[in-house]
């Protein structure tokens, strides 16, 4: 339910601070004072484009603000953390719209974007303007609004999963179609590329490993010395290391008896002994790991040149290689079993299809039997909107070839108005009066099976009067008794119906024309009901007329706990 709405630099709203409540709000005022601008700026909070046009003349930006009481719509809830946003019983959502800029909107105080105030609208009110009612005729809202009674958007979720995995897998398989023209020339050209780099054989790491043997066969005779050197001073010349750690361990023996303490270090000595025994004996036999064989020098640097080469024409370094060679070779084995993987291809395509049409015609299935029933509905709606006679139906044509996103489905709403003149598409049927009843009509049968909180009509009493406009406004007033009802009227047999009553007024201000909205007083609706019935100036006669209207058709809003 919307709890507050305040707008700022929006056309001719200078700065509004609209309270509302439950039950039947009503709006009204002369003509081109500005009321359809309260229904705008709730529809730029449900996502609504805004063009620069709508910011006042001379301000840099129009604000919308709005606060949603959501303690009773869990749904609303739920999508707001899905989409990361703080979830409590209050929702806030704010619209810029910069004269140049880009617009921005903001959920609970966090920036967020209108996809995201877009999925909310279904759960949180519904604007039905004249726009609306001009977009009943658009066969695409049509069937939006038939899938929305029958609560179909689950089937319609698996609808487009499935669409689109069977658009997938025909495009998989139209790619190996197409690739059958170059599929010989493309498995020649990698088949040689795969034996070029088969025939070098690269391994990982094998180019550290060609450096440093290398390294090492160049300076063989270098190395060869400092071992031998190394050998000699450690343990093969005279009073090499080894003689000289024995002979300090031996004498370390001799007086350990005089203090045991040195026992442990004459042990540590014999061990560094044996220790640099072991190191010489290594680097004695060092030369024979390390021979000279200018012809495996000569067989490294061409290996390198080879890799090298291989790398260069690749562009990339010897990992990248190592994966081009596995991508060469899934690919040359894919082309190779082509038609395999061309049978295995349309197999999927054929079962993906199969499965979408069964789901587009058990959804052609769920859409009749919503059909059937919002056809009831809305007919019955109808009777007690003046139009007893009148007849509404909902006709489902099913398209060949393969189901989209919503299926196979063309929905048109027919409707006959008049006994013995036939039913028609309502493009054709219905005049503006009418049009704004069946939209009424349509809102209602969906109110009951809907979770939206509020509604707003904008002129929905168009083309209508008398009787008929009693019978809209009670209509109005029924629906208010289980949601929020925003309607903005020019006629008294409506406006009487409301529960709270706002006056639209353009105004002059600094030389400005400003529109304001204020909430009447008991007296003052009773002048504004006057006036509405007088069209100008009121007299005791209209004011009569105002107070019996009131008496008659006002109720008492329904509170949430009733």
């Amino acid at each position: 339910m919307l709890v507050r709405l305040r707008v700022k630099d929006l056309v001719l709203i200078e700065d509004l601070d609209l309270e509302l409540g439950p039950g039947f709000h009503v709006l009204t005022g002369e003509t081109g004072a500005g009321k359809s601008l309260v229904a705008a700026a709730v529809g730029l909070l449900l996502g609504w484009k805004a063009g620069s046009g709508a910011v006042r003349r001379g301000a840099r930006e129009a604000e919308v603000e709005g606060l949603f009481d959501i303690s009773d719509e869990p749904a609303v809830r739920e999508r707001l953390r899905a989409a990361g946003l703080p979830s409590d019983d209050e929702l806030v959502i704010r619209r810029v719209i910069p004269a140049d800029g880009r617009q921005r909107a903001y959920v609970n105080g966090r920036l967020s974007s209108r996809a995201v105030l877009l999925s909310l609208a279904g759960d949180l009110a519904s604007v039905a303007s004249q726009r609306e009612h001009h977009a009943l005729l658009e066969p695409a809202r049509q069937l939006a609004l038939l899938d929305a009674y029958g609560d179909l958007e689950p089937e319609l979720r698996e609808m487009a999963r499935l669409a689109a995995r069977a658009a997938a897998a025909r495009e998989r398989w139209e790619a190996l179609r197409a690739r059958e023209q170059d599929r010989a020339r493309r498995l020649d050209y990698l088949s040689f590329e795969l034996r070029e780099i088969e025939e070098i054989d690269p391994r990982p790491g094998e180019l550290e490993e060609l450096a440093r043997e290398a390294d090492r066969l160049r300076h063989r005779e270098a190395l060869l010395a400092a071992a031998r050197g190394a050998a000699d001073d450690l343990y093969e010349g005279e009073g090499s290391v080894f003689e000289r750690l024995g002979a300090r361990s031996r004498d370390l023996r001799s007086v350990a008896r005089h203090d045991p303490s040195l026992e442990e270090d004459a042990l540590r000595l014999e061990e560094a002994a044996e220790l640099v025994a072991e190191t010489a004996r290594r680097l004695a036999g060092y030369g024979e790991g390390v021979e000279a064989d200018p012809e495996r020098l000569e067989e490294i640097e061409a290996r390198r040149a080879a890799l090298s080469d291989l790398l260069r024409k690749h562009g990339t370094d010897l990992e990248g290689l190592l994966a081009r060679r596995e991508e060469i070779a899934a690919e040359v084995a894919d082309l190779s079993r082509y038609r395999e993987s061309r049978e295995r291809a349309r197999r999927e395509m054929d079962e993906a299809r199969a499965e979408a049409r069964d789901r587009a015609a058990s959804l052609t299935a769920a859409r009749k039997r919503a059909a059937a029933g919002l056809g009831r509905a809305v007919t019955a709606e109808l009777r007690s909107l003046a139009l007893g006679e009148a007849r509404f139906s909902v006709r489902i044509s099913s398209r060949e070839g393969e189901p989209g996103p919503a299926g196979s489905d063309d929905v048109e709403f027919l409707v006959a108005l008049n006994p013995g003149e036939g039913t028609h598409p309502l493009r054709e049927a219905a005049s503006g009066g009418e049009l704004s009843r069946l939209m009424l009509a349509v809102r209602r049968a969906l109110a009951g099976v809907g979770p939206v909180g509020t509604y707003v009509f904008d002129e929905v009493d168009a083309g209508i009067g008398g009787a008929t406009a009693a019978a809209v406004g009670a209509k109005l007033a029924e629906t208010a008794r289980h949601h929020q009802v925003v309607a903005i009227t020019h006629l008294p047999q409506i406006a009487g119906r409301a529960h709270v009553h706002h006056v639209v007024e353009k105004i002059t201000r600094a030389g400005r024309t400003v529109t304001r909205v204020r909430r009447l007083s008991e007296e003052e609706r009773v002048s504004e009901i006057a006036r509405m019935l007088s069209g100008g100036a009121s007299g005791e006669h209209s004011l009569a007329a105002a107070r019996e209207l009131l008496g008659a058709g006002r109720g008492k809003p329904k509170t949430r706990e009733e």
